[in-house]
């Protein structure tokens, strides 16, 4: 049997590396059964659920035919640096870096430096429409997690007081 999509087959075989994984790891908890669910349980299920769709989805690339094999092409390094970037500075800028003497700037300033920086990933960028964006899911996840889920973030760069 011969892989006739090879974009199919490596998807669903990430998807099974992962969903195993995730099951795995959620053995050493507590599984609990469906009326009296412990904390194992639904990453268990979530586990054994992804790695089935990464099954069929592997099983769909060795049988439907594709008219090119759909090759996997080069992999695109400016998205993934722009995106681990963002994430990581999300991270910094919402907790500070107390070794490098770096405050917490606080969920607003870091959601609008993580939209900025993710949609240097693409290859169209306008100042106007990232901005617009940046500062309306600011607005929404404060909205959400601070007043509606009543979280304890900090909203505001430390050195801006409360």
């Amino acid at each position: 049997m011969s892989i006739k999509s090879q974009k199919d087959f490596f998807a669903g075989l990430l998807y099974v590396v992962i969903g195993v994984g995730f099951a795995w790891g959620a053995t050493t908890y507590s599984i609990g059964s469906g009326a009296r669910m412990g904390p194992g349980y639904f990453p268990l299920m979530l586990g054994i659920l992804l790695a089935a769709i990464g099954a069929i989805v592997m099983f769909r690339s060795l049988v439907v035919e594709t008219p090119d094999g759909d090759p996997i092409g080069k992999w695109a390094w400016r998205p993934l640096i722009f995106i681990i970037a963002a994430n990581f500075l999300f991270g910094i800028l919402l907790g500070g870096w107390p070794l490098l003497g770096l405050p917490a700037m606080g969920l607003i300033i870091a959601i609008i430096v993580l939209t900025i920086v993710a949609s240097m990933a693409g290859t169209e960028f306008r100042w106007i429409e990232v901005l617009i964006l940046g500062v309306l899911l600011a607005a929404l996840s404060w909205g959400a997690f601070v007043w509606g889920l009543n979280l304890q973030f900090q909203v505001w760069p430390t050195f801006l007081g409360r």
